[in-house]
């Protein structure tokens, strides 16, 4: 009887303590949720110019359901786009930034915000070489991953080792860049 007793005074004890740890991660998280989101905003406009040739500030603008910074020059005449886009990676979420001209044909530039994919492997998703494969490619075309050394016009060479990762990022593109020109198509009618 006693050993039985003892199991159930320890299986309550791990019960309050992951109730008190998790209310303690769930108060940091709507603590600190609004300071997180300010530090993407400013991260995301930060990039705006390293994104769009000859863009110095982003603006924020609704478009869809969803808010796109237009990209301006000094004068304020649009160069181009920065689109957020995220989806699931290999170990969790994978939130970009993707660089658009002003008509939305061609990728300018890519920016990964937040990832936790494996390290030294996933997380060379980062690597400005490997992001760089984006600038340049038509945003009319669906864009594809290759393990190949050489690629053809519409493909991006995987990551070594991290295939499913170089696909996701290809696949958030793909679906971000779809969407947002279907919907500049819209707004524009």
């Amino acid at each position: 009887m006693s050993d039985k007793g003892g199991y159930i005074r320890q299986g309550w004890l791990v019960l309050v303590l992951a109730g008190c740890f998790g209310a303690a991660l769930a108060a940091v998280h709507v603590g600190l949720g609004r300071r997180i989101e300010s530090n993407k905003l400013g991260d995301t406009l930060r990039q705006v110019p390293k994104l769009v040739p000859g863009a110095v500030e982003g603006r924020p603008e609704s478009l869809g359901t969803r808010t796109v910074y237009r990209a301006v020059d000094s004068s304020g005449r649009t160069v181009g786009w920065v689109l957020p886009a995220g989806g699931g990676g290999f170990a969790d979420r994978i939130e970009l930034l993707i660089g658009l001209d002003a008509s939305a044909e061609t990728i300018t530039g890519l920016y990964v915000l937040e990832q936790k994919e494996t390290p030294g492997l996933g997380n060379r998703i980062e690597d400005a070489n490997w992001r760089g494969q984006f600038a340049g490619r038509s945003a009319r075309r669906r864009l594809s991953v290759t393990k190949a050394d050489k690629g053809g016009a519409d493909e991006i060479q995987a990551v070594t080792g991290a295939t499913i990762s170089s696909r996701s990022v290809t696949d958030i593109v793909n679906e971000a860049v779809g969407r947002f020109r279907a919907d500049l198509g819209a707004s524009r009618q």
